[in-house]
């Protein structure tokens, strides 16, 4: 039985992936052997024990220690794509929200008298006279699952999409449509695009990735959108271009401070990934990437250990989380020879600091072998599926 703690409202359709024979879940456990979370900020935690993994429903994990996982061999996962379709469409709506002056318009009408109320929208509707979509260049920073939906919606829109992204991957490329151009440089990009959108994680590399210097590469009337995270944009300096007239509109979905209140900001309460279908997506996924790494040891989109994956072939497994330190496998191998333990199968992966072993065996591994594996410098757990 595997004890599963909560530490947000999980979509029940992704709870029904944990059958309750095998899985007891609570939003109340003090040692608990998986947590499922979506906005918790887990950072002043403590962790127990028995914690194996975490699953993120959502695809930012800013909210979760990653070191202190690593450190203890607890895989974190997210759900990558699962709702990139809920925030291309906030994406798309935003750009309309900001070619059609839709807010400012609303709030005009909105505090109108109602005293010669026809006359009044008529005399006002000039104030808030737009653009369309098509002819203008949409510049994406980020291809990932949720860029590519948007750069392909917006192309389909009769918009010029071009993309940044050093690290586009093949599964990306392929799915991207063959409209969309590529920039060289973000800075190349943000002196062609009317509209800018993130969809790039916070990381050291990407905070005030759009600053004051290259806020001036902007067009003149550009709109910044920013639904990846806060800390990507220097917000200060882009009030400052915004007072200026050098863009037009900044839409995003973190706000953090009284910046919300400027006439050309649209905050919105952080409804990026705030739809039902999205939600059920995302639990569905990191559910199903929970119990098979529970149950078989098997990885799949975790944010900081290697994809893992071996069909078993032995009556056990073991599954071992190890530093990414010379001589490891070399080291466990010798352990089990030294029993007369057969390996049938293996499996070793790496991801920066860290790796993962899956070692598929034809006899149940005594409990003197198993304590002498976690007795190896540089072994982060082990455990016997």
């Amino acid at each position: 039985m595997f004890n599963i703690q909560t530490l947000d409202n999980i979509s029940k359709i992704g709870l029904e992936k944990l059958p309750k024979d095998c899985y007891q879940i609570s939003a109340k456990d003090d040692n608990p052997d998986a947590i499922l979370v979506r906005s918790f900020a887990m950072h002043e935690m403590q962790i127990g024990s028995n914690l194996k993994a975490v699953g993120r429903a959502g695809a930012g994990v800013n909210n979760i220690p990653l070191d202190k996982m690593s450190a203890n061999g607890i895989v974190v996962f997210n759900a990558p794509g699962a709702n990139a379709n809920a925030v291309k469409e906030l994406v798309i709506s935003s750009m309309l929200l900001a070619s059609r002056n839709i807010c400012q318009a609303w709030d005009y009408v909105n505090n109108l008298p109602l005293d010669n109320l026809k006359t009044a929208v008529e005399n006002g509707k000039k104030n808030y006279a737009g653009s369309e979509l098509p002819g203008k260049t949409l510049g994406i920073v980020g291809l990932g699952a949720i860029g590519v939906q948007i750069a392909n919606a917006a192309n389909m829109l009769g918009m010029k999409v071009i993309g940044f992204d050093p690290s586009l991957t093949i599964k990306s490329a392929w799915k991207l449509s063959a409209n969309v151009g590529q920039a060289q440089s973000v800075e190349e990009l943000f002196s062609q695009s009317d509209f800018v959108s993130f969809h790039v994680p916070l990381v050291e590399s990407t905070k005030n990735l759009l600053n004051a210097k290259r806020i001036a590469l902007l067009p003149e009337g550009a709109t910044i959108l920013n639904f990846a995270r806060d800390g990507i944009i220097d917000e200060d300096a882009l009030i400052v271009a915004l007072d200026a007239g050098k863009v037009k509109y900044y839409v995003t979905d973190f706000p953090i401070d009284d910046k919300k209140n400027h006439q050309r900001v649209i905050a919105l309460p952080h409804l990026g990934a705030s739809t039902a279908e999205a939600e059920d997506n995302c639990a569905l996924m990191v559910a199903s990437q929970l119990k098979e790494y529970l149950e078989n040891g098997n990885i799949a989109n975790s944010v900081n250990f290697p994809e893992a994956k071996m069909p078993r072939t032995g009556h056990n497994r073991l599954a071992i989380a190890h530093q990414n330190i010379p001589n490891m496998v070399g080291q466990i191998s010798t352990i089990l020879a030294d029993a007369k333990i057969n390996i049938i199968d293996m499996l070793n992966k790496s991801k920066q600091e860290v790796a993962y072993t899956l070692i598929d065996l034809d006899i149940e591994v005594p409990a003197a072998v198993i304590d002498s594996l976690k007795q190896i410098e540089g072994t982060l757990s082990v455990r016997v599926l």
